[in-house]
């Protein structure tokens, strides 16, 4: 009977959901508008091992442009790491890494700034006795911050493609 109840509902709501405008981003799959447009960004070289990460992790993303780019992707990143707390004998007990990207998306045919935005994200890291077990955590913490702004910055780029002429 629940999944009855349940088909009914869904019956019931789909001729609404229809109507009211909203589209698939990823329509077409692989071959579709965003997914080309996406295809089409080449991403030079950034600055530092932040840049060489989110870099990767953009063209893992986005594709390699193999030489057909109708758009560039400008990135500058600002890599902070800061204590916070403070032990006893004082010493850092903790400390937050932030990574912060500041891109543009330009047309390389007309030079026009299509998408000029910022995004970042930040990570809490442990302070142990372990020097390298700490060292290790700030490397980890980079990577996965990497990879949290490029997915990030390909969400932005996706939205606003989809709404290029």
């Amino acid at each position: 009977m629940r999944g009855i109840g349940a088909l009914l509902a869904l019956a019931l709501v789909a001729p609404a959901l229809a109507s009211c405008g909203l589209q698939p981003m990823y329509a077409g799959g692989g071959s579709g508008e965003v997914a080309r447009a996406l295809a089409a960004v080449d991403v030079p070289a950034i600055e530092g091992q932040a840049g060489w990460l989110v870099r990767n992790a953009l063209r893992d993303r986005l594709g390699d442009a193999d030489g057909s780019a109708r758009y560039r992707l400008d990135v500058r990143l600002d890599d902070n790491l800061e204590g916070l707390g403070l032990l006893t004998d004082d010493t850092i007990g903790r400390e937050r890494r932030t990574l912060r990207a500041r891109y543009q998306l330009v047309d390389t045919a007309t030079g026009e700034v299509m998408l000029d935005a910022s995004d970042g994200s930040d990570a809490g890291i442990d302070v142990v006795s372990s020097e390298y077990a700490t060292i290790a955590a700030e490397q980890t913490a980079l990577e996965n911050l990497s990879r949290d702004v490029a997915d990030r910055i390909v969400t932005r780029l996706a939205l606003a493609l989809r709404k290029a002429p």
